[in-house]
Formats: structure tokens, sequence, C-alpha cells
């Protein structure tokens, strides 16, 4: 339960890149968005080349060991996952549809990994997927229109509450969060009519 504890706090932290942005944005420090984009993909860069360091040269820190589970000993831990997502979102789309997807990632998904029950399901329990949608909608809203927040919590529900299996490998919700949410987004933004 600690480590569980652990990796929540791990994947808030993630809001902290959002809230870097927002307040240098605010206060007018310099992160213009091709800076801040480039920021993303060096650290998911970082995370990239982390893994290869863990799974492919054998460097086990002991943080791997607290952060990661013991399915992703063999394959991309979700950290990694996690970066690579925030850096598409953010390389895709502007401000005002990657930001809350990321924030969907950092914040929803350990909040309704909170009411869950952390078994594998192949689609989550009814308050899970609430959770999800209530938490990812607010966190959307001051980002956007109504429309377009709906559209955004909807797929960030569904990468977060159904799972998606290729052959015997499953998709890590801390890949599709984002990309899902920040689609749907730009779908309801460009043409939903408001």
């Amino acid at each position: 339960m600690a480590d569980e504890l652990k990796r929540r706090l791990v994947h808030a932290s993630g809001s902290g890149l959002v809230a870097l942005y927002l307040l240098a944005t605010h206060f007018d420090l310099g992160l213009t968005w091709p800076r801040f984009q480039a920021l993303l993909i060096v650290l998911a860069t970082g995370a990239l080349i982390l893994e290869f360091l863990r799974l492919q040269v054998g460097l086990n820190w002991r943080l791997y060991d607290v952060l990661t589970r013991e399915y992703e000993q063999d394959n991309p831990a979700a950290y990694a996952l996690y970066m690579i997502s925030m850096a598409a979102v953010v390389v895709v789309f502007e401000p005002d549809i990657a930001l809350p997807a990321m924030l969907m990632l950092a914040l929803g998904d350990p909040i309704s990994g909170a009411v869950s029950d952390n078994t594998l399901q192949r689609i989550k329990p009814p308050k899970v997927l609430v959770t999800m949608f209530l938490v990812s909608a607010a966190i959307a809203v001051p980002f956007m229109g109504l429309v377009a927040a709906v559209a955004a919590a909807v797929g960030a529900t569904l990468a977060d509450g159904v799972t998606l299996e290729i052959r015997t490998y499953i998709i890590d919700d801390n890949l599709t969060i984002p990309i899902y949410a920040a689609c749907l987004a730009w779908v309801a933004l460009e043409f939903v009519p408001l």
C-alpha cells in the first residue's frame, strides 16, 4: 500500500509541469510554448534512455523496485509511457488542449485509482468511470468550452476505464489517457458546432 501511495504521488507530481508552464506564462518568464515542447521532448527522451538502460543494460536502481509494478519488470515502465504521452500531446496540440490532457493523466488517473480495487479488469466498475469522468471534466472546463471538456473527459475515461490488450501486452493507460483526451477535445473543437 505504501508503494501505491508513492506511485500516486509521483503521478500527481506531473501536474507540476503544467503549473510551471502556466506560472511562467503568467509572469512572462520566457517559457514559450516551443520551449515547453522542447522541455517535454527532453524529459521523454531521458525516460526512454533510462528504460533502455533498465531493460537492455540491466541498470536496476532501488527506485525502480518502489515505483514499478511486477508486470513492468520486463516491459516499458509506466513512467516512460507517461512522459511519452505527455510529450506527444504537447508536440501535436495547442496549450488549451494539451495542458488539460496532461492534468487528466497527472491528477485524474491517480484519483480514479484511489477509488479502484487495483485489479486488472476489462472494464472498470462504474464508480471508477464516473470518478475519472468528473475529475477530467472539471480539469478541462477552465481550458476549453463545455462540449470540448466533456469530449476530453470521455476520452480520458475510456482510456482509463477500458483495458486494451494487443496479443498479450496490456496497453498502459499512462500512454492513452492524454492522447485520447486531446484527440477527442480537438475533434469537438473542430467539428461540433457551439
